[in-house]
């Protein structure tokens, strides 16, 4: 299937499926996806995220006068950042600012951006759903920059009570309010990335412009969600495999590894997605991928890249002819893939490719989309409720307990 930028290719295996629970997950797409082009009408309601007449919290007029900061650093965790890094690093070459991502408890890291910085001439984005995140609060004191009215603090969270509204509140400092009914997973089509994506200079209408194609075309969807909730019912593959050849799109694996775990990680289901960078794995995992257990599925990341500088080997050597002689780096990548690709139909493993044609802001959002959409139905077609996370809420009550002693 080909969407412009976009090809998804699938080679899931017919052992892999169930015809009858296939059949009855069909049916019940139908009746899903009705569901959400009603709900894609209603304000407030979380498919209205796909709509064409979403709006952002604040006013683009009201971000103006923070483009005056060269550095910006983002403060936060898992939804509320990964998607911001995965724009960054897929579009940094037409970055305009330079960005630093806090995103864990690691005091080294914090340090070292506090001496790259000047904490005068860097604008301070901190995102929490919540507003009670414990690593994003930590990160935030720590770096002590917290002063009433500060002209350089953008604070993205719920309008509600919470430390870090209350904050907010109390210092005057500008709110952008995260809206309630977009969980901090499915957060980056939203303000939480669309006003980072836009200090990176990168067009916000042009981020969200492929994001309804799925929902007016939902074809591919329908093939794909029905077929990963039918492995799923059946508990024959629990491993998804990421096979990533682009260094660009490994933020965007991590991104799509949380929203897989967190989303369908429920009732004792779930994928458990794993982002391997290859070829550098092909050296040190791929042995277990093609000969051990039969519980993975692969999924294949690519961008066309334009070829590179290429290598002059034959001149070093007696041989007439070196096979890597005259290609470039990239060509040689390529090759590498079709040959994983080339043995995996051989032996009937199961797979799915994602190649990007184009690496433009356009394809970026199409594939967020995509994923958002897919995880989302296959919980729904499994019933799994892909919006709450109640293993993670637990752990955050027993920290709080701890912290409290």
């Amino acid at each position: 299937m080909r969407e412009n930028n976009l090809e998804i290719k699938d080679y899931i295996q017919k052992t892999h499926l169930n015809s009858k629970v296939g059949k009855k997950l069909n049916s019940k797409y139908k009746k899903l996806f009705v569901q959400i082009n009603n709900k894609l009408k209603t304000p407030n309601q979380f498919f209205y995220l796909f709509n064409k007449n979403y709006k952002l919290s604040t006013k683009i007029s009201n971000l103006k006068k923070f483009r005056k900061f060269n550095t910006v650093v983002l403060i936060g965790m898992g939804g509320s950042i990964l998607g911001s890094e995965a724009i960054y690093e897929y579009l940094k070459k037409n970055a305009k600012k330079k960005f630093y991502f806090l995103n864990d408890l690691d005091i080294a890291k914090i340090q070292k951006v506090k001496k790259k910085i000047t904490i005068k001439k860097t604008l301070f984005i901190v995102i929490s759903k919540s507003g009670n995140t414990t690593e994003t609060l930590a990160n935030l004191f720590y770096l002590d920059i917290l002063k009433k009215k500060s002209k350089n603090i953008i604070v993205i969270t719920e309008k509600k009570e919470s430390i870090l509204f209350n904050i907010t509140k109390k210092l005057n400092l500008f709110f952008i309010e995260h809206k309630n009914y977009i969980g901090g997973r499915y957060s980056v089509l939203s303000d939480v990335g669309l006003v980072p994506a836009y200090f990176m200079g990168i067009n916000m209408f042009k981020l969200r412009k492929n994001i309804y194609k799925y929902i007016s075309n939902n074809e591919p969807l329908k093939d794909s969600s029905t077929k990963l909730a039918n492995i799923l019912i059946q508990k024959k593959m629990s491993n998804l495999v990421f096979l990533n050849y682009s260094k660009n799109l490994t933020k965007f694996l991590f991104w799509a590894q949380q929203l897989i775990a967190e989303s369908l990680g429920k009732k004792s289901q779930g994928f458990f997605p794993i982002v391997s960078n290859v070829p550098k794995d092909h050296h040190s995992l791929l042995q277990l991928y093609l000969d051990g257990p039969k519980d993975k599925l692969f999924i294949i990341f690519s961008i066309d890249e334009k070829p590179t500088k290429k290598l002059s080997v034959n001149k070093f050597l007696n041989k007439k002819k070196f096979f890597i002689n005259n290609k470039s780096l990239n060509q040689i990548k390529l090759a590498q893939k079709n040959a994983l690709i080339e043995t995996l139909r051989k032996n009937r493993i199961s797979f799915r490719e994602f190649k990007l044609k184009k690496d433009n802001v356009e394809t970026l959002g199409q594939l967020f989309s995509y994923f958002i959409l897919e995880t989302i139905l296959i919980g729904k077609l499994t019933n799994i409720n892909p919006f709450n996370q109640p293993a993670v809420e637990q752990v955050k009550v027993v920290t709080k307990k701890y912290l409290l002693k």
